[in-house]
């Protein structure tokens, strides 16, 4: 009998490339999606779900209609970016609401399918759990929460057979990095006029390096190989750092002294 997996934002990105991978690789895919579109684009090989991991209703909904669970890819996620000293303080509560309170809810109500199982949990972290960058304080430190979150988890529910896997991607190019451009200015005018005169050149600077930098990343199929492999090794590995620089970065978020980091960090987005 094939696998029965559930990937959460399916939609686009990391969370499509995975779900359409599994399916070729003969798991029976659970896709959770926000829109019936993007659920019809996935392919006959794919059983979409109306899944908004902020939505208790369907969160529920879903665990019913699944019954049966193998594994669980949280990938649904955000990004909130600005100075912290003028971040909406709505647009930070919700960046933690979707990539931290919404991951470990779906979680949650999932498990005791797992346990059944002996399953398996994959979260998509990301690298910036290790080496937060200017301006990326909301978003970085949500996968700083979540990488915590999962050595907890790990532990937890190992008596069980359950394994709890994260995986990091460095520059990855996705459709969320091309859209990012088009909010540098709504953004902006989020802060204010006081926050746009202290920080919308220093803002503009660091998207545009960014952009740069995740244009030229790998592909989202990378991530997905690294699911794959997580899902079907019979001793996955703790963590995974997957696509351009994430060893790197991981490794200098770790070990370099973090005045010298700062100063690399802000040399390198074209902030010094």
């Amino acid at each position: 009998m094939s696998k029965t997996v559930l990937v959460t934002g399916a939609s686009t990105g990391i969370g499509r490339a995975t779900a359409l991978l599994l399916a070729r690789e003969g798991f029976t895919v659970h896709a959770g999606v926000r829109k019936d579109a993007d659920g019809e684009a996935l392919g006959p090989a794919v059983t979409p779900i109306m899944l908004d991991v902020t939505n208790p209703d369907q969160i529920e909904d879903a665990v019913q209609r699944i019954g049966h669970l193998d594994a669980l890819v949280n990938n649904a996620g955000i990004g909130v970016t600005g100075p912290i000293e003028f971040a909406p303080l709505e647009a930070l509560r919700w960046q933690y609401e979707v990539n931290v309170f919404g991951q470990v809810a779906v979680t949650q109500a999932m498990l005791p399918l797992l346990r059944a199982s002996r399953g398996r949990v994959v979260t998509i972290g990301s690298v910036g759990s290790w080496i937060t960058l200017p301006f990326g304080g909301p978003l970085c430190s949500s996968k700083h929460a979540i990488r915590s979150l999962n050595d907890a988890l790990r532990m937890e529910v190992k008596p069980w057979g359950i394994e709890a896997i994260l995986i990091e991607p460095g520059s990855i190019h996705t459709d969320a990095v091309d859209k990012l451009e088009g909010e540098v200015e709504p953004r902006l005018a989020s802060l204010g006029e006081q926050g746009r005169r202290l920080y919308g050149d220093a803002y503009r600077t660091m998207v545009a390096a960014g952009l740069k930098q995740e244009r030229a990343g790998s592909s989202p199929d990378v991530v997905a190989r690294a699911v794959l492999h997580a899902l079907t090794a019979r001793r996955p590995r703790v963590r995974y750092p997957v696509g351009k620089g994430s060893r790197l970065m991981s490794t200098l978020g770790r070990w370099l002294p973090q005045r010298a980091l700062d100063t690399l960090r802000m040399r390198a987005l074209g902030l010094s």
